[in-house]
């Protein structure tokens, strides 16, 4: 961080907000992750080549979800269907386009056992990643208490208080953390 905090109400105000972007940043990137309903996001990474920019789907056509294990996207320049169908078998989301000439129908299937595990496990690794941003974060804002402390901006007392209330936010945002990753999971796991 390179603007200087004077005050432990910054330190705080600071570290409460950069904790809500790492917690927003995991909701975002648990969108990707697929259960076994269709669901629009899950093509938020595919990118096609569109005259030789790689551009996300949703931007070369309307996608849409007609019914839980089915996607459509409806290219608004035909010509892109093979582009649109090459950029989803790229993407590895284990989805098998096909096309009448107008329309890309996605069936989403069901996941099966072994897949649902991966799923799961891919979330536990991105939840830690976001868990260890948390403790970064926390480590950040004692640093810059301490050293208000150091120099002398601040008492005892202080110092404290405020690195007791560091620790309840860091707990309290890696419950919600916990709390977001376990109901994912537990929607990865159910069977339709």
């Amino acid at each position: 961080m390179s603007e200087t905090l004077t005050t432990t109400k910054q330190v705080e105000t600071t570290a409460k907000t950069r904790m809500e972007k790492a917690l927003a940043d995991l909701a975002h990137a648990m969108t990707a992750v697929r259960t076994g309903r269709a669901n629009a996001s899950m093509l938020e990474n595919v990118r096609v080549d569109y005259f030789g920019t790689p551009t996300p789907v949703n931007q070369v056509g309307t996608v849409s979800v007609p019914e839980a294990g089915m996607l459509t996207i409806a290219p608004w320049d035909a010509s892109l269907i093979p582009a649109i169908e090459k950029a989803i078998r790229v993407a590895e989301l284990g989805l098998n386009p096909s096309n009448d000439g107008k329309l890309i129908r996605l069936p989403v299937p069901m996941l099966n056992e072994e897949r649902r595990k991966e799923l799961a496990k891919k979330l536990h690794v991105m939840a830690e990643d976001h868990r260890v941003a948390l403790r970064n974060i926390r480590r950040d804002a004692n640093e810059q208490v301490k050293k208000l402390m150091k120099d002398k901006a601040i008492s005892e007392d202080d110092e404290k208080r405020s690195l007791d209330e560091i620790q309840k936010l860091t707990d309290g945002y890696t419950k919600k953390l916990d709390d977001s990753a376990k109901a994912k999971e537990k929607d990865i796991m159910e069977i339709r």
